[in-house]
């Protein structure tokens, strides 16, 4: 046979080979690489220490899991409706998965639905949202923790005295329900009376005018508790401007630099504390495996604990109240 025609074939098969090779190799780099999923995280409020470390919480798990976050939150707690329309824009920005910090247990019920409707996933966090459509809560239980709250008043103030309470937002549900606990625990002690109790709407001069108020009233107070972060500021500063830190116990929330440090000057005697890194972290965990399709816990309760000066320096409070320093 001609060498020609046996070389011929043997050239066919290169050249399919090649063309082969070629469209495999314009085929991959043509693949667009995966997206990075978006999250959206509306929050209660842009001011305070808690939500600080709540939105670190939430950066350190961004991070791991490798997912984008938007940040949004009204300037106030007690904004609801700019609450709303923060929401609103981050549904319409078209996100993976929302983890949301309502203002509002009932009003804050139809947006989450409007989400869920557009098949977006909803976590909430820190306080709960009246709905089903939500897939998940993580944050404390404030049931307990107002429960704790009072078993700390008994135990620094006494089974009997006069007592006031200084809470933030009348009918939200985490006041109601940390409310509630604290006065189930103390109705234990028939010789504590509440004779007091106000609302400071998340506003820490207004907290203290208020405890200046209640002070001058009821000057044989023997004790307050104040329900959250902005409030127990403002009972603190008052109390110690008055030079009443030697006589009125307090029991505050959260664990601000202010509160500890007023705890180590003995004006605060001991404060309730969440775990708000852990909120945030879950809360973005959870949104990114919602956003999967994967199944997450309707709950997941990340506690609650009392610090005093004799518990503060523990390893593992510290831990809790500066979780950024190693």
């Amino acid at each position: 046979m001609d060498k020609t025609l046996k070389i011929i074939p043997l050239l066919f098969a290169v050249l399919v080979a090649v063309i082969s090779i070629s469209s495999c190799t314009r085929q991959t780099e043509t693949t667009p690489t995966e997206q990075k999923k978006h999250l959206e995280v509306v929050l209660r409020s842009q001011n305070g220490d808690y939500w600080k470390t709540v939105k670190m919480g939430a950066e350190v798990a961004a991070k791991e899991f490798d997912v984008t976050l938007d940040f949004r939150a009204p300037g106030d707690e007690a904004d609801v409706k700019g609450q709303i329309a923060l929401m609103e824009q981050s549904i319409s920005s078209g996100p993976d998965a929302i983890v949301l910090a309502a203002n509002d247990f009932k009003e804050l019920s139809e947006v989450v639905d409007d989400a869920a409707t557009l098949g977006i996933p909803v976590i909430t966090i820190d306080s709960e949202v009246e709905t089903r459509k939500a897939k998940s809560f993580i944050g404390a239980n404030n049931y307990e923790a107002g429960q704790m709250a009072g078993k700390q008043l008994i135990k620094l103030a006494g089974t009997s005295g006069q007592i006031a309470i200084v809470s933030f937002k009348q009918g939200e549900r985490n006041t109601e329900l940390r409310e509630q606990g604290l006065l189930d625990e103390i109705s234990k002690y028939p010789d504590i009376k509440v004779i007091d109790k106000v609302y400071s709407l998340t506003d820490r001069e207004l907290a203290a005018q208020l405890t200046h108020n209640i002070m001058e009233k009821h000057p044989q107070l023997d004790g307050i508790v104040a329900l959250n972060e902005i409030s127990s500021i403002g009972v603190a500063d008052a109390i110690q401007r008055m030079n009443l830190q030697d006589k009125v116990k307090i029991i505050t929330f959260d664990s601000t630099s202010e509160e500890l440090e007023l705890m180590q000057e003995g004006v605060i005697q001991a404060t309730i504390i969440q775990n708000p890194f852990s909120i945030g972290y879950l809360g973005v965990k959870n949104a990114v495996e919602a956003s999967k399709g994967k199944k997450v816990p309707s709950r997941v309760d990340t506690g609650i604990k009392a610090i005093d000066l004799g518990n503060m320096f523990w390893s593992d409070n510290q831990k809790l109240l500066f979780p950024f320093i190693k």
